[in-house]
């Protein structure tokens, strides 16, 4: 019997789980199954390959149909890629040239003449009135028709699809691993979770569930299955409402409350009531949340459950007729009157939001003492403190400067969501005592932290991958990086790409790319408006896609004159990244002579959806190094843009503020943490020979040959290195 989550533990994991059947002779069709996988760049691990053998061919065949579908949407080959330029790269025409062929077939159409025209005489025409513009002027099938054979080359992409164990051990492996992140999930990754909680609720459960969030969806899981809540602050019953309601768990965006049955009122009301009941200085949580709390009263009706007195506490303070002081508001109020020891005394209470602050009560202290103050009390916080938060203060000690900034320096802001601006920094310095010190109190408390791995195997690709502090803005996919990470790029041909599906009104995105020079200076761009340059070509402009579109730009890296390239996917009109039934975003690499249609699946090295909140998308860029060698740096970024008709040339100060801003940036990489292990047996290997007994590797992906028992720290679970 199939599991119905199987195809969640091959998308996580690169896993099948042990395939099931009649036994018999299905060698011919796992042969033919390995061929398929290799056509879109995966293949059968010699274990599963066995394991499918020994298989009868019909079981075979099943497993095949359902595996091939997963791994053909995981890389984008789902969907049917279709070009503008049907013979693209090659052919594609000059864009002056190009517009004024759609002018003389518009003034050849009885139906556009006179419009036309009429637009002529004013001097300006708009492109999309045009009816030989936008609209793909050939069916797919008739553009396969003009492209070769790809030619097989060895740096094609090829990732391996190892034999798992049971489907049921293999789900509930998946299901404690993402409900026990110690890092946020993204929003798909929450989905999933949704969806393995909902089979797991009675299961093996994670020791600890660090994430609110994730705690939340399995909330919701815990009430429909009639199982205790888990809820500690009354945030998380607030929490809980909002993925009832099908709103935004993570309290950002308002969520609009939904009817609530007696059953669930009664519950949510019960467990805030044991929470405020148990420690009733949790109700200060409320005024962080008024307006949500004030909404959501409206629809738990306390006063019809008098049982829960202290539930009614919190709407009360919500209201405001019951007053309880908050515990920013108690800091804000000894800073405020130049108490800083006081207000270090009071934040070792929570030692989270103390270690965030570090920073600014650092540049507080004014005098030995009170800065002794200040280092005494991150000393005592740093034990207490999640291990999240440690690497993410660190991470921010690294950039912080221990002199006064120059002027003119720029911060670069990103919120949760990938939402990005840039601010002067203002700033003073931290003293340089103060910041070695405080760096050292947390490398040692991390390096504590870390445990004992034993021999420590690495790929060196994946030394400078930054460590995973969120994959909130981090979109799933296939070879996706969390923001920050540097990744070789090896190929002389670099093809981006951009497909969207529209929801209900006419879409158009445009897929585009600036180039730029070592100061961050533009050089030239390929878009729509600019088809040809000594870089690339840009396969046409689709301005709606009611049955799905596509846009690629294909680059020679030798031919680049500059040191930057930055592709961009730009909402020209109508539905957002959010609103569309499907987007995503990759890029291809190739040898020169390939040939091959536009999209081939097994030289894609990176798909990720494209699902952030602004109209203007910075997935990745790259750059060339002193050395020659191009290399990746994962953005992950959304700019707010205009409401409207977005053009590469007008997002170009901005995106090359924010492009300093990142590459600039130092990060705490897998490069940083293994070297806290000190005298740890740890070799990064060169791709040859594995070690007969168990490891702990870390890499890009796993190697085939790897003995089962050990440790596989892969993107796909990165998040797992952030200690406790």
């Amino acid at each position: 019997m199939v599991h119905p989550l199987e195809h969640l533990v091959v998308r996580h994991t690169h896993r099948l789980p042990a395939p099931e059947g009649a036994v018999g002779d299905g060698a011919v069709a796992a042969r033919q199954f390995d061929a398929a996988l290799m056509s879109v760049g995966f293949k059968l691990s010699a274990p599963l390959h066995e394991r499918l053998a020994g298989l009868s061919e019909g079981a075979v065949v099943d497993i095949a149909v359902r595996t091939l579908a997963g791994v053909r949407e995981l890389v984008g080959d789902h969907v049917r890629h279709n070009t503008y330029f049907i013979d693209f790269p090659a052919n594609v025409p000059d864009t002056l040239d190009f517009w004024m062929q759609c002018i003389r077939e518009a003034l050849a159409d009885d139906k556009t003449r006179e419009g036309t025209l009429k637009q002529l005489s004013t001097g300006v025409v708009n492109l999309l009135t045009l009816p030989s513009y936008g609209r793909y002027p050939h069916t797919y099938t008739e553009m396969l028709g003009h492209h070769d054979e790809l030619i097989e080359a060895a740096g094609d992409r090829m990732t391996v699809l190892h034999l798992g164990r049971d489907a049921q051990d293999e789900v509930s492996d998946l299901y404690v691993q993402l409900a026990g992140s110690r890092t946020p999930l993204g929003a798909e990754h929450l989905r999933d979770l949704d969806a393995l909680a909902a089979h797991c609720v009675d299961g093996r459960q994670p020791e600890q569930i660090p994430v609110r969030e994730n705690r939340a969806v399995i909330n919701r899981a815990r009430l429909r299955a009639g199982s205790a809540l888990m809820l500690d602050t009354v945030t998380d019953v607030l929490r809980l409402a909002c993925v009832l309601a099908e709103g935004d768990v993570s309290l950002v965006e308002p969520t609009r409350f939904v009817k609530l049955s007696r059953p669930v009122r009664r519950a949510l009301l019960g467990g805030l009531d044991a929470v405020v009941a148990a420690v009733p200085a949790k109700l200060a949580d409320v005024t962080a949340h008024r307006e949500a709390w004030k909404r959501l009263g409206e629809r738990l009706h306390p006063h019809e459950y008098p049982q829960f007195p202290y539930a009614a506490q919190v709407f009360a303070v919500a209201r405001g007729d019951q007053r309880v002081r908050s515990f920013a508001s108690r800091t804000e109020e000894l800073l405020g009157q130049g108490d800083l020891t006081g207000a270090v005394a009071l934040l070792k209470s929570a030692p989270g939001v103390l270690l965030r602050s570090v920073d600014r009560l650092a540049r507080t202290a004014r005098t030995e003492e009170e800065r002794e103050a200040v280092l005494a009390g991150v000393a005592e916080a740093v034990p207490q403190t999640a291990g999240r938060v440690l690497l993410s203060v660190r991470q921010h000690l690294l950039n912080r400067g221990d002199r006064l900034e120059q002027a003119g320096a720029r911060r670069v802001f990103i919120n949760r969501l990938g939402r990005a601006w840039v601010a002067d920094d203002t700033r003073p310095a931290l003293p340089g005592t103060v910041k070695s010190r405080l760096i050292a109190l947390l490398d040692a408390e991390i390096t504590r932290r870390l445990p004992v791995a034993g021999p420590v195997l690495v790929d060196p690709d994946v030394l400078d991958v930054a460590l995973p502090l969120s994959g909130k803005a981090v979109s799933s996919g296939l070879g996706v990086l969390p923001r920050g990470s540097v990744s070789p790029v090896e190929g002389e041909l670099l093809r981006f790409f951009v497909y969207w599906k529209q929801k209900s009104e006419d879409t158009d995105y445009d897929l585009s790319a600036v180039i730029l020079d070592e100061e961050y200076e533009q050089v030239t761009w390929l878009s729509y408006t600019q088809l040809t340059d000594v870089e690339g070509r840009h396969s046409g402009d689709i301005t709606e896609a009611p049955d799905g579109a596509s846009e690629f730009i294909d680059l020679r890296l030798g031919a680049v004159r500059g040191s930057f390239v930055v592709p961009q996917v730009l909402l020209y009109s109508g539905e957002s990244f959010m609103d569309v039934e499907e987007s995503f975003f990759g890029f291809m690499l190739r040898e020169g002579e390939q040939q091959g249609r536009p999209f081939e699946p097994r030289t894609v090295r990176m798909k990720s959806d494209l699902r952030g909140p602004g109209r203007v998308a910075l997935p990745l860029a790259f750059q060339r190094g002193e050395d020659g060698q191009w290399r990746a740096h994962w953005l992950h970024l959304y700019l707010k843009g205009m409401p409207a008709a977005n053009r590469v040339e007008e997002t170009r100060v901005t995106v090359e503020t924010l492009l300093r801003g990142i590459v600039e940036r130092e990060q705490l990489t897998v490069r940083w943490l293994l070297g806290l292990l000190g005298d740890a047996d740890v070799t990064v290997w060169n791709g040859e020979g594995l070690p007969e007994g168990p490891v702990t590797y870390v890499g890009l992906q796993r190697p085939d040959g790897l003995h089962p028992e050990s440790r596989v720290l892969t993107p796909e679970n990165l998040r797992d290195v952030i200690p406790e």
